[in-house]
């Protein structure tokens, strides 16, 4: 039984998915934000006609309207030579606009102090909306959504110290 190539590059988005998903509330009651589109809110812009101009921070805005913004910062992070450090992608959100005292990072370190395979940084945009972002050598390319608290976090068990 041969493996097809189209199986091997399906399985780490997968469990790439799975992995953000398992951070919703217990039971499954929250819904994953299945793309990065924003919300199909009327523009304030005077041109409607859409334009190449780079994502930007919407302070006044949703979770959703700033999850483009959000997954390019992690982009920008992942592309850095600090691609590894959960305080390179807070840096770069906080010189971006989100909020530091709103956000938190996973350690970079496992438990007997391996480097982490996988890491996620998240801002709590309001009670009922985090902007959540995985990353790591593990991970193929930096993911982000949009998934709901849980226990009022947006990443459950213990996280980095944020300073």
């Amino acid at each position: 039984m041969s493996i097809r190539p189209s199986r091997l590059i399906a399985a780490p988005a997968l469990i790439t998915v799975l992995a953000l998903t398992a951070c919703g509330p217990v039971g499954g009651t929250a819904e994953p934000t299945p793309d990065a589109t924003p919300s199909a809110e009327p523009s304030t812009s005077a041109d409607p006609t859409p334009t190449s101009d780079p994502v930007a921070f919407v302070a006044e805005g949703s979770a959703r309207d700033n999850l483009p913004v959000f997954l390019a910062v992690l982009e920008q992070a992942w592309e850095s030579d600090g691609r590894a450090e959960g305080r390179t992608y807070v840096d770069l959100l906080v010189e971006t606009g989100f909020d530091k005292s709103a956000m938190q990072v996973s350690k970079d370190l496992s438990t007997v102090g391996n480097p982490a395979e996988t890491m996620m940084v998240s801002v709590k945009w309001s009670e009922t909306a985090c902007l959540v972002g995985q990353f790591g050598p593990d991970t193929p390319q930096p993911v982000a959504t949009v998934l709901e608290p849980t226990d009022g976090v947006c990443i459950p068990g213990e996280t980095a110290a944020i300073e």
